[in-house]
């Protein structure tokens, strides 16, 4: 990626969280050319991958390819072969995060130790909602928190079980409660509660799985409501929530403070840094 015209062509984006991975291909300009997301269960089947290498078989020839990953070895070697046979040689970076980046200061003790998502994540959502606050929620298999000043200090952040990995544990852990899986919470979800739900969230059931789903997410949302109030109380100052991720809908929900709805602060980030690279 150095030198020569590769800044020029597209880039290939990929982001490998540890439930799915998401891929993005953008121009120079940074307009999005096209995009896919694949669970990991499915990228590990043949006939899945090839019809991912279907779909980027479509796409012109990136410049580069550029991967956050926190979903492991494995997950990383698969990656790179799937986008070695699509583009034999193709420069593949593996994204980390460092002290200093496209305009995002790292204040962990340990830069390196700092995720990779959260780490594109704060460089998207800076360049998205530029000279504000900001507190970033992303619901995953976990729960990210990262409290971003406005002049671009990660002052540090917090990790919680998601809103799936708490109700899986449950379940696993005790010996009369269901095993819920995320398909089957987001049905209870829906189905249950009172007349005005929607509108105040998930509130107190009358069956054990409703029970469960429902505590899970106002576990979720109040973790974020907390944090939220006390950033703005240390701080005095407006911020910004920005909430994310495989489960922003449900946590969403139920939150009953202000927020952004933000789904691609990763992918957005690594192109900021791939342009960074590329100039």
């Amino acid at each position: 990626m150095t030198g020569g015209t590769s800044h020029l062509l597209p880039q290939l984006l990929i982001d490998a969280g540890n439930s799915r991975v998401k891929w993005a291909m953008v121009a120079a300009d940074g307009a999005q050319i096209a995009a896919g997301a694949l669970a990991h269960e499915a990228s590990e089947s043949p006939e899945r991958s090839a019809q991912w290498s279907a779909q980027w078989s479509r796409l012109p020839a990136p410049g580069g390819a550029w991967l956050s990953n926190v979903a492991g070895a494995a997950v990383a070697a698969r990656i790179a072969a799937l986008v070695d046979a699509q583009w034999p040689r193709l420069p593949l970076t593996a994204v980390r995060a460092s002290e200093r980046q496209c305009g995002v200061i790292n204040s962990y003790a340990t830069p390196h130790a700092l995720g990779s998502d959260r780490w594109a994540g704060m460089i998207g959502a800076r360049a998205a909602f530029p000279g504000e606050h900001l507190l970033i929620a992303t619901f995953g298999t976990a729960t990210t928190l990262e409290a971003l000043r406005a002049d671009g200090l990660f002052v540090g952040g917090l990790i919680a079980p998601g809103w799936s990995l708490m109700m899986r544990s449950l379940g696993e852990h005790t010996a009369q409660l269901p095993t819920l899986d995320a398909h089957a919470a987001r049905g209870l979800l829906e189905a249950g509660g009172t007349p005005d739900a929607a509108r105040r969230g998930p509130f107190f059931a009358t069956d054990t799985p409703r029970s469960l789903s429902a505590g899970c997410t106002l576990a979720q949302a109040g973790l974020v409501e907390r944090t939220w109030r006390d950033l703005q109380d240390e701080w005095q100052v407006p911020v910004r929530l920005v909430v994310g991720g495989g489960a922003a809908d449900e946590v969403a929900s139920a939150l009953k403070v202000p927020h952004t709805r933000h789904d691609s602060l990763v992918l957005s980030g690594l192109a900021l840094i791939a342009s960074e690279r590329g100039a």
